[in-house]
């Protein structure tokens, strides 16, 4: 029984998502791996548990009424599990986190609130803060994890890439035309634009960028809300570096429209940042580990 129950999870997520690629992606496993751990249920089982058709999987009778028990199984031993953390201390104490407003708002929340409902007995305290900001909160012992820009060069520190993110160029209306083929970096440099105060490291990672191509970013306006930058190029008071995984809502709408570079600046990533000598808490190993599997 213990062996099968790694089988077991398998088939409750092929069930749930009724298709054998997307149960791949959510198990982080590949679609014939997943098909693998399938086939060896059906055959300890000697039964079908799903019909194969060309718009995904359905259960069988016999899938059906395993699937009822499976479910109910898998969620009595979340339950268990959740009761032996309350026993371990993770459904008390506090976990601190130091993040910047962006990242924040476009990227920890959602992750915040599963933690918060999961976890309503420990208590959370957000930093505000640039990454530097950020890195000395954890130096100073006022933070348990910082989640901030990449890179970091500060040997200190454990640091756990999440989230891959492309710095872009976008305009209004204004500048439309010319989101209309890819131009040039000396076009670029002609145009007014808008970018982050220097000394952050998504500013510096773009200027470094153009710098090895010969360019220096001369920016118009220079500031330090990501939201007021989106804002600039709204208002069509120049072209403003932003990042596009965080600026989806505005590109699909045609609010802003991204600004084609003849060469797309290199991705880089958001990550989880911790001091190496200090360990975690069980609460804070508990929220890495809820944002780790997302990478």
């Amino acid at each position: 029984m213990i062996e099968n129950l790694d089988l077991y999870r398998v088939f409750q997520i092929v069930s749930q998502n009724k298709s054998f690629s997307q149960a791949a992606k959510e198990l982080f496993m590949t679609q014939s791996a997943v098909s693998q751990a399938i086939s060896r249920l059906e055959k300890g089982l000697e039964v079908q548990l799903f019909y194969r058709t060309p718009k995904g999987v359905m259960l069988t009778t016999e899938g059906k009424v395993l699937q009822e028990h499976v479910s109910s199984a898998l969620g009595i031993l979340d339950v268990a599990e959740d009761k032996i953390q309350a026993y371990k201390g993770i459904r008390r104490g506090e976990l601190r986190i130091a993040v910047g407003d962006t990242i924040s708002r476009y990227f920890l929340l959602p992750y915040l609130e599963e933690f918060h409902a999961r976890f309503p007995g420990i208590k959370l305290k957000v930093l505000n803060g640039t990454t530097p900001e950020i890195l000395g909160f954890l130096k100073a012992g006022e933070a348990d994890v910082g989640v901030c820009n990449l890179p970091i060069d500060d040997e200190q520190f454990e640091v756990t890439p999440c989230m891959e993110i492309h710095d872009i160029f976008v305009c209004g209306d204004k500048y439309k035309r010319i989101s209309k083929h890819r131009i040039s970096y000396d076009h670029l440099m002609e145009l007014p634009l808008i970018s982050f105060e220097k000394n952050t490291v998504s500013r510096d990672y773009v200027d470094a960028f153009f710098k090895e191509r010969g360019y220096e970013l001369s920016p118009v306006f220079e500031l330090g809300s990501y939201d007021l930058i989106m804002d600039f190029a709204k208002g069509n008071l120049g072209i403003s570096c932003v990042v596009r995984e965080f600026s989806r809502e505005y590109l699909n709408r045609g609010i802003v429209h991204e600004v084609l570079l003849e060469e797309e600046i290199p991705s880089r990533y958001i990550g989880i940042v911790h001091l190496k000598t200090v360990p975690l808490s069980r609460a804070a190993a508990k929220f890495v580990e809820s944002i780790k599997p997302r990478i």
